[in-house]
């Protein structure tokens, strides 16, 4: 399994909460320098992503309000935790990450720039790799987590 091989990067996470702040500051920027495109392409590109920073903001902020008491920045879950199964998590299993992934692509849109789609794609690549680490450590925690896991999506609702 690839996520077994996936690194803690701290007791509870901590490594991959700072690559992930990191990660969204390179977007944020990205989306302001650098080149971007023009014309009618420019227009649509920033009404599609309008819609999608707030389909993602609603995404990741139900995921965040379904958690309650959960809710926790690094990977590993509380001690006191239980499994959420239901609101946003009953779709989808990491809501806040795919939110956050549907908001970068948005941003990259918005503001018309490659560097900000290329930024979008790479934190989907470590949303992914992040969310297999942490499913080690839910699975370890919550004997249903493996039937959970078969029944729901990773990341985007009804897509992957």
């Amino acid at each position: 399994m690839v996520g077994s091989r996936l690194p803690d990067l701290g007791r509870r996470g901590e490594g991959w909460v700072l690559l992930q702040l990191v990660l969204f500051g390179a977007i944020a920027v990205s989306g302001i320098a650098g080149p971007a495109w023009g014309g009618s392409p420019r227009q649509a590109s920033m009404v599609l992503g309008a819609v999608l920073i707030w389909a993602g903001g609603v995404l990741a902020f139900r995921g965040v309000v379904d958690l309650r008491e959960n809710l926790t920045p690094f990977p590993k879950p509380l001690e006191n935790a239980r499994l959420v199964e239901t609101g946003a998590y009953r779709i989808v299993r990491h809501p806040i990450y795919g939110g956050l992934i549907v908001g970068a692509l948005g941003w990259g849109l918005l503001t018309a720039s490659p560097l900000g789609l290329l930024g979008a794609l790479v934190l989907a690549g470590f949303f992914d790799l992040k969310s297999r680490r942490e499913e080690i450590w839910l699975s370890e925690k919550y004997k249903d987590y493996p039937a959970y896991r078969g029944r729901t999506r990773r990341l985007l609702p009804w897509i992957y």
